[in-house]
């Protein structure tokens, strides 16, 4: 069930993404006028659970691409791609300009290095799941889970 009191509304426009209950994960639910805007807002909900995304300076740009044979595989790829930039370069990201090409996700991403004076960190989101992952063009929305 989603709670209403969960929502998350940063835009101006409507609801960003919502979180839903889940046992042990975290599950959202993104939306947004187009699947781009949608992958955005999963993108910014991932780093949001990690730490308060809208306090991230965006001060560094990373090109991210991701590939997949279908809209779900695309999402699982492209945020597993983000948490591992993530990891490995140790940032927050808060900025996603998606666009797609083919079977491909091309992401501006901005953010900046974490600051564990100014971060706040939040869950330690492990890994991109993809139990009830699922992509709708009709409405547009996608829901993950995120595995903390």
């Amino acid at each position: 069930m989603y709670g209403k009191n969960n929502l998350q509304n940063t835009h101006t426009h409507g609801v960003r993404y919502e979180i839903a209950e889940h046992t042990a994960d975290i599950m959202v639910r993104c939306y947004g006028k187009t699947l781009e805007e949608c992958f955005e807002n999963a993108a910014y909900a991932l780093f949001d659970q990690i730490s308060d995304a809208a306090a991230v300076k965006r001060v560094l740009t990373f090109d991210v691409t991701a590939e997949g044979d279908d809209p779900e595989s695309l999402l699982y790829a492209f945020l597993s791609e983000l948490l591992f930039i993530h990891d490995s370069e140790s940032v927050l990201l808060s900025e996603f300009r998606v666009r797609f090409e083919g079977g491909r996700v091309r992401c501006e991403a901005k953010g900046e290095r974490i600051d564990t004076k100014r971060h706040r960190m939040r869950s330690g989101v492990k890994a991109i799941t993809y139990h009830m992952l699922s992509v709708d063009a009709n409405e547009p929305s996608v829901t993950v889970i995120f595995d903390v």
